[in-house]
């Protein structure tokens, strides 16, 4: 304990500046990597205020979530905490165990004003202290502005949580070509069929990024309009992959990379691109440990503040897991699709720990644990039913909702999208991602691999899940 001491004092006596930072923290709810127009990734998608986030701070490259799945993301951004570590929290629909610590909670017992908007918790149900001070600060229903109104004075630092509905399902359809959207310039995933109705369904996907964006905007304008945007740390980003298949709700990079910038005036180089690994977790400890906070031991996150201000590096491999998304196995069983990963620039190794189950949810809806629950962990939406309108035996279907080996192993030079399994081709290779894995979760007490004992199927659902539609 002591050591950590001296090495927190040290850490914060050399952090520029002594006035403590307001920060501002955007989340768009289902927006994956590579859908921002700084990452070059098409011409159509357009976000002007996140390229200016980056291109005035921090662009990552390499951003990964804890787990591709709203509830467990959250809970481990705000923790810094993996989600496995987090009991119920690690399923949609859990909650937060009273045990554990937010960093919104943390600063403002430091005397910072901490706020929400719309979507931060969640989906799920707080209990305990939760309930009495909410895990993301205190919800604001009209937004940022309101939230300002009521800031103790002009020198309390603050903490906001902006957390947008947009591009989560559903939406307006032809919302995408209708704005505008040349829809034959955008560049689909491999693992989608070239189709106008799924061109249409990215577009439309496109379009509530886009409104995200302008979201982000209008606040920062507020920040310019109060002096407080260059003492502000701002960090965009998203909480898993779009909701499409192949993406939510999966391992593969598809469902669990982000977008993520960061800007903190000129205590942060501009232009900075960083290609080594970030996981969200980290961005509870960056908070506490630029606010001089120290960070609960229990965090494992890791502070990006040395990387930004050129004094340290980021992770050099990351590590995803899933629980229990929606219960959408054969009934009357709870279960999710449980697995990890190991990813470095190399290699992404995935672990399935019960390759028996269907990983993004039955295809026999009549007998799902939640009635009528039609390959539950995927959303509905155009491009879902027309891959499964390709049938089984369609490459599509295979690479989305077929079931999957124990191990699965991807050679990411050659095959950035995963789509080819290696798993059986490179036993060596595969043992030592394996090894690597297991001693990584073992170390950070993950139930799977020895940490306390937890069933995650255990706990109650109360959420919905994706409807049989009737007609395809």
């Amino acid at each position: 304990m002591i050591i950590r001491l001296f090495l927190f004092l040290l850490a914060i006596s050399q952090l520029p500046g002594k006035k403590r930072p307001n920060i501002l923290f955007c989340i768009a709810d289902d927006w994956g990597a590579p859908h921002a127009s700084v990452y070059k990734n098409d011409d159509v998608v357009r976000t002007p205020t996140f390229d200016r986030i980056a291109r005035e701070g921090a662009l990552f490259h390499n951003a990964y979530v804890s787990s591709p799945s709203c509830t467990p993301c959250r809970n481990s951004i705000m923790t810094g905490q993996w989600h496995w570590r987090l009991k119920e929290g690690a399923n949609l629909y859990g909650t937060l165990s009273q045990e554990v610590e937010t960093y919104s909670r943390l600063l403002k017992k430091s005397g910072y004003h901490t706020g929400s908007w719309r979507k931060s918790f969640g989906p799920g149900k707080l209990e305990g202290k939760f309930l009495k001070e909410h895990p993301a600060g205190k919800p604001y229903r009209k937004g940022f502005s309101e939230f300002l109104t009521q800031r103790p004075s002009k020198e309390t630092p603050f903490c906001f949580w902006l957390g947008s509905s947009d591009p989560h399902r559903g939406y307006k359809k032809g919302s995408g070509k209708q704005s505008g959207m040349d829809l034959s310039k955008i560049k689909l995933f491999s693992f989608f069929p070239d189709d106008p109705e799924i061109r249409s369904d990215v577009a439309d996907y496109y379009f509530e990024v886009q409104r995200f964006d302008s979201d982000v905007s209008k606040a920062i304008a507020r920040l310019e309009e109060i002096g407080e945007l260059e003492n502000t740390i701002i960090v965009v980003t998203g909480d898993h992959g779009m909701p499409f298949p192949r993406c939510k709700s999966n391992l593969y990079d598809s469902g669990t990379r982000v977008p993520l910038a960061i800007r903190w005036g000129q205590k942060i180089k501009k232009g900075l691109e960083f290609k080594d690994f970030v996981s969200l977790t980290d961005l509870a400890p960056t908070f506490l440990q630029a606010a001089s906070v120290m960070a609960p031991i229990e965090m494992t996150g890791k502070s990006l503040l040395p990387a930004l201000t050129g004094k340290g590096e980021l992770r050099k491999f990351i590590l995803t897991g899933k629980e229990r998304h929606v219960p959408s196995q054969e009934s009357p069983s709870m279960e999710g699709y449980p697995s990890r990963s190991y990813r470095d620039h190399e290699f992404l190794y995935i672990r399935n720990y019960s390759p028996n189950l269907w990983p993004n949810g039955t295809p026999n809806w009549q007998n799902a644990t939640i009635k009528n629950t039609w390959y539950g962990d995927t959303d509905n939406g155009p491009t879902k039913s027309a891959i499964v309108n390709l049938g089984l035996h369609s490459k599509f279907y295979q690479w989305s909702f077929a079931k999957r080996p124990s191990e699965e192993f991807y050679d990411l030079s050659n095959d950035p999208e995963q789509l080819k399994n290696l798993a059986t081709e490179v036993p060596k290779l595969v043992a030592k991602y394996r090894n690597a894995l297991e001693s990584e979760l073992r170390a950070s007490g993950d139930p799977r691999h020895g940490g306390p004992n937890f069933d995650f199927a255990e706990p109650a659902y109360t959420g919905g899940g994706p409807r049989f539609p009737g007609k395809l």
